[in-house]
């Protein structure tokens, strides 16, 4: 809809890769819950994983749209890990107070 809406050329295209994208940037963080048997161990490889698809997609960004690579890669990262921090803090006081067990 965004591509339709800016005018861009084949807007199912670019739905049909985004939800591609999607699909394996969600595979690639839930694969180390499947991999480790430690729960710290699996969410350190996690939050590096999307640390390194925030870098790949910042680079890709810099490149083509021309962004300077570093503030840019700085505010992705910051905004994700604030979210990832903001809904362990919801699960955990959730837990805490309703005494939930997943």
């Amino acid at each position: 809809m965004s591509t339709k809406t800016e005018g861009g050329e084949r807007p199912w295209q670019s739905a049909y890769s985004t939800g591609i994208a999607y699909v394996f940037a969600v595979i690639l963080l839930v694969a180390p819950f499947f991999i480790f048997s430690s729960a710290f161990a699996a969410i350190a490889a996690t939050i590096g994983i999307a640390l390194l698809i925030i870098l790949f997609f910042t680079f890709y960004l810099a490149v083509v749209k021309d962004y300077t690579f570093s503030s840019r890669f700085l505010e992705m990262a910051a905004i994700s890990l604030g979210v990832a921090v903001i809904s362990f803090g919801i699960g955990f006081v959730v837990r805490r107070f309703f005494g939930l067990e997943i």
